[in-house]
């Protein structure tokens, strides 16, 4: 029993020194683009944001005179996705200029509702670059041109921001960085930035790529059963043999609350399972690497074998040092990385929520509506 342990011990130490050693560095904040001398004279006349928005009067009539900021002649197109509140109202209320807003059509079989939205709104659209763009993000000012001007500078046709999500109440602290942290771990930024085609990603909430791209690979068509759409359309980007670029920013924001443990439940649960592409091997391999990686290494401390408490405790120094340029980054206190056994717990049992969800046949539910994987 004791060599087992010890098998497993080692097994979680490896995993977080691997992390810290491998040469993409996926725990690295590296990656980030941030606005830099905002103008508001700045002429965005070649760019189209596309706001798909269903129930969001909340939280547009802040994105949408935050885009006002950005420059002039910058168009704006808000698709409203059978919204039951004043969304179409809201937008067409705002101050901001050139906003059009199309009322959306209901939702056919085989989509979900965001890609849907983007593609209605995808055929009015007469600029060469597209910005697609949630309803929940507000832009600093500058980043818009920014992006623009990071996407010529690279050379690269796609590029993608993470958008800072709130991080107000305890849950939204605790989850929140975690969360973008381990999306890098399984999207590592480095790799997805380089030229391989294996690796691509992209933050949904906020994507300026060439817009005949989108034309190029059938529109959003081709994404019409895709939950994690925004890795989707990089991937597809990638395959045809351009380049795409993602990083992390302080100048784009989320302004959705999730002010309760449910609430994140519920946002994680919707898609952790599609990530392992709905498999119970990957499931099971996932399960034991999680709790070797999180658990074994604080209950290792407490054996009297001295290896064992030696493995441990190099498992969770590497845990935290992994996870410290995540916290600083959102300029949160260093020592919430003691809490990544208790993060990753809670994370494990949202993948298996999102399992079990499947299984019963529940599919994934957002704003009202439910997926299925053969949707």
């Amino acid at each position: 029993m004791e060599s087992i342990c010890n098998i497993f011990v080692l097994l979680g130490a490896a995993v977080w020194l691997s992390i810290l050693l491998l040469p993409w560095r996926p725990w690295s904040t590296r990656e980030r683009l941030d606005a830099d001398s905002p103008s508001p004279d700045e002429d965005l006349s070649d760019i189209t944001v596309l706001i798909p928005a269903r129930n969001e009067a909340a939280m547009i009539q802040s994105t949408l005179p935050a885009l006002q900021a950005q420059g002039r002649d910058l168009n704006i197109i808000v698709v409203d996705d059978q919204s039951t509140d004043c969304t179409a109202q809201t937008a067409r209320n705002s101050t901001a200029q050139k906003v059009r807003v199309i009322s959306g059509h209901p939702l056919p079989p085989g989509w979900s509702g965001k890609i849907w939205a983007l593609e209605q709104g995808r055929r009015h659209i007469k600029t060469p670059l597209t910005l697609l763009l949630d309803a929940d993000i507000k832009t600093h000012p500058g980043i818009v041109a920014e992006l623009r001007k990071m996407m010529r500078k690279k050379n690269v046709r796609l590029i993608s921001l993470m958008a800072v999500l709130r991080m107000k109440t305890f849950w939204e602290k605790l989850s929140m960085p975690a969360f973008v942290y381990f999306f890098k771990l399984l999207y590592p930024f480095q790799l997805s930035n380089s030229r391989s085609s294996k690796v691509a990603a992209a933050a949904g909430g906020c994507i300026l790529l060439e817009t005949w791209l989108l034309e190029e690979i059938g529109g959003f068509h081709a994404l019409r059963g895709e939950l994690i759409d925004d890795c989707a359309l990089a991937l597809r980007v990638k395959a045809m043999g351009y380049e795409t670029w993602i990083g992390l920013t302080h100048s784009v924001s989320s302004l959705r609350p999730y002010n309760n443990l449910k609430a994140i439940w519920n946002m994680v649960a919707r898609t952790a399972f599609t990530q392992l592409r709905y498999s119970n091997l990957a499931l099971a391999l996932c399960t034991i690497l999680m709790v070797a990686s999180f658990w074994l290494p604080a209950f290792g401390l407490l054996t009297p074998t001295p290896t064992v408490a030696v493995l441990s405790a190099v498992g969770l120094c590497c845990m935290v040092l992994g996870y410290l340029p995540t916290l600083r980054f959102y300029r949160m206190p260093g020592w919430w990385a003691l809490a990544m056994p208790m993060i990753g717990s809670l994370f494990l049992a949202m993948t298996w929520t999102s399992a079990v969800r499947h299984w019963l046949g529940k599919g994934s539910l957002w704003k009202g509506r439910a997926y299925s994987k053969e949707a």
